[in-house]
């Protein structure tokens, strides 16, 4: 029963993910909720690798749907891949919570910028860029974002599409499209790592991937359908719910690490009481 209703979420996970990302909102927490068994290395593992299986169906479909300019985006796959195994290596030795505030923050400027304006992303125009220019954007977003996805993860994919949008003047179904085809280059760099440490748990990973690839598969058909104008909006959605999920989480670790201090402090002044007490007697 765990399992379907895992993949229940994963489903809807692609279907987000597929047009502006922020899937792992609704898949990673399920997984940590429905599957306590497994070990955050397993958890992690298991949940990147149904999402790169999941990734992957909607970049194949967008391939198929949308131009993609793979001369520019070339540069930007290999700084990802570099930038996400790179992430994922230094995972044990940053406390992500450390992070919360200034990725939060970057959200809230993303949503705000996106909202005052109208028609940013609406119209699909190339900025005339120098060679050198370009790969400096390029250098930037890839190792940046890829990083960021290998090190933490949530919001992503929704980087990339505002990244496509701001440094190259893509419109969101073009973006959406690109930005998609990065995240399946990051995902695979993450989780060539965990099939290395044994991390992936098939007989999850498998139904899962593919209740997230037909979510994927949906979700990219509507976003090519729909257009632009619909993705923005759903972009505007999925950023706002973004911010609320990551902000809440954020507090709670800090109410919850000043409850422990708190406690430590009184037991660490009992303790005084006692010894005193035991030495004055």
């Amino acid at each position: 029963m765990a399992l379907i209703l895992l993949c229940c979420f994963a489903f809807m996970a692609g279907f987000v993910d597929a047009m502006v990302g922020g899937g792992g909102l609704l898949q990673l927490p399920a997984m940590f909720i429905l599957m306590p068994q497994l070990s955050l290395a397993q958890t992690l593992g298991t949940n990147k690798t149904a999402s790169l299986l999941g990734t992957s169906v909607a970049a194949g479909r967008y391939i198929k749907q949308v131009k993609i300019d793979w001369r520019h985006l070339f540069p930007i796959i290999v700084t990802a891949f570099i930038g996400s195994f790179s992430g994922a290596l230094l995972v044990s030795n940053f406390h992500k919570d450390s992070f919360m505030p200034f990725i939060i923050v970057a959200l809230v400027l993303v949503l705000l910028y996106t909202l005052l304006r109208k028609n940013l992303g609406l119209l699909h125009q190339h900025k005339a860029h120098t060679q050198l220019q370009y790969y400096v954007y390029a250098l930037l977003i890839g190792t940046v974002i890829g990083v960021y996805d290998g090190l933490i993860g949530p919001g992503t994919g929704s980087f990339l599409v505002f990244a496509f949008i701001i440094f190259f003047g893509y419109d969101f179904l073009h973006a959406s499209a690109h930005a998609k085809i990065i995240n399946c280059v990051t995902n695979l760099s993450a989780v060539g790592l965990f099939l290395w440490k044994g991390y992936v748990i098939w007989s999850i990973a498998l139904p899962v991937a593919i209740a997230n690839m037909i979510g994927n598969y949906i979700g990219s058909v509507v976003a090519i359908r729909q257009g632009s104008k619909y993705i923005r909006l759903f972009f505007i959605t999925i950023v706002s719910i973004l911010i609320i999920k990551l902000g809440y989480d954020y507090f709670k670790t800090l109410n919850a690490a000043k409850r422990e201090a708190a406690s430590s402090s009184v037991d660490s002044f009992l303790a005084k009481q006692k010894r005193n007490s035991l030495l004055s007697s």
